[in-house]
Parts: C-alpha cells; sequence; structure tokens
C-alpha cells in the first residue's frame, strides 16, 4: 500500500512540475500584420515578418526550433512587432490606403497580393521581412536558419548596424 502511496505522489509531483515548467515557457507574441502595423502608430518598433506556407517544411522546422529558442523569443519580443504572413492567405490586407487580396480563388497555391509586395516578386518560403519603425520594407532574409544564426540577422537589424556596417563585419564581432 505504501509503494503504490508513492507511486501516486510521485506521478502528481511529475504532473504538477511539467505544468508549472510549460507555463513558464515564454513564446513569440505574434500578431497579424494590420495589428503590427496598428501598434507601429503609438509605440513605434521595428516589424518582422515571418511570411510561410502551410506545406513548408522548412516553415514548420524554423517554428519547431529557431522560434521557440530562448534567446530567439527574448530578443524577437524585446526588439521587434513579430507577424506570422501565410502568404496564400484568403483574408484581404489593408495597407497604406490599398487593399492587399488573393484573387486567385480557386486555385490550390495562389500568393497573396501583399506577401508578392513584401517578397518583391521572389517567392521562397520561409522569408522573413524587416520593415523599420516607419513601415518601409528594409530587407528580405530567405530561408531556414538555426537560432545561433538567427540571433546575429535580429541583432544587425535591431541595433541599426545595417545602417553603418556590412552584414559580414557585424556577425564579426558577435563571433568574439
Amino acid at each position: 500500500m505504501k509503494k503504490v502511496n508513492i507511486i501516486i505522489i510521485a506521478v502528481i509531483g511529475l504532473f504538477i512540475t511539467n505544468n508549472i515548467s510549460a507555463q513558464d515557457v515564454k513564446k513569440i507574441n505574434w500578431m497579424t500584420f494590420e495589428e503590427a502595423v496598428k501598434l507601429n502608430e503609438t509605440a513605434p518598433k521595428k516589424i518582422f515578418i515571418d511570411v510561410y506556407t502551410d506545406w513548408c517544411g522548412w516553415c514548420t522546422k524554423m517554428d519547431q526550433t529557431t522560434f521557440v529558442d530562448p534567446m530567439i523569443v527574448e530578443y524577437m519580443n524585446e526588439n521587434f512587432y513579430a507577424v506570422k504572413f501565410n502568404a496564400e492567405q484568403k483574408e484581404p490586407v489593408e495597407f497604406m490606403g490599398y487593399t492587399f487580396v488573393n484573387d486567385a480563388t480557386g486555385t490550390k497555391r495562389s500568393t497573396h497580393q501583399l506577401a508578392a509586395a513584401l517578397l518583391q516578386g521572389k517567392m521562397s518560403y520561409p522569408s522573413y521581412v524587416f520593415m523599420n519603425e516607419k513601415n518601409q520594407a528594409l530587407t528580405v532574409v530567405p530561408g531556414y536558419s538555426k537560432a545561433e544564426d538567427f540571433i546575429t540577422i535580429l541583432k544587425y537589424i535591431g541595433t541599426d548596424a545595417f545602417m553603418h556596417s556590412t552584414f559580414e563585419d557585424f556577425s564579426k564581432t558577435q563571433e568574439q
């Protein structure tokens, strides 16, 4: 009987510990494009846009690895409004007085006009668009990156190092 009680207490303890640690896990504060633009009006920050599709394997890998890394989560939440944008979404998006749509109704893999505009027609997934505090595109970074590489990209844009340094030179300072 004592063994059963000990096992029950141990299982309950593990359950409580797992619930507490799951609650402590911090996540990127993802929002819609419209929410980020609206927030930028009153509390300016750079905007990070993850342009993805549902069928993109590397997009999923970024979500499962890089975007859950505590270092990435913390830096992203402090320095950017983070946007998830499905490049094939059907919902229209209002931006700068224009309505962007996905007008290829009935087609399976049709591109949203905003995704095409943000990626300058170079449709590659995943791709990341960085915008300044005035909602102007700064650059597009295509492809999967491990957290230890991606943090350098975030810092390069987040600290405005891109205004006075090449990415190569900046990267060397981060390795020290």
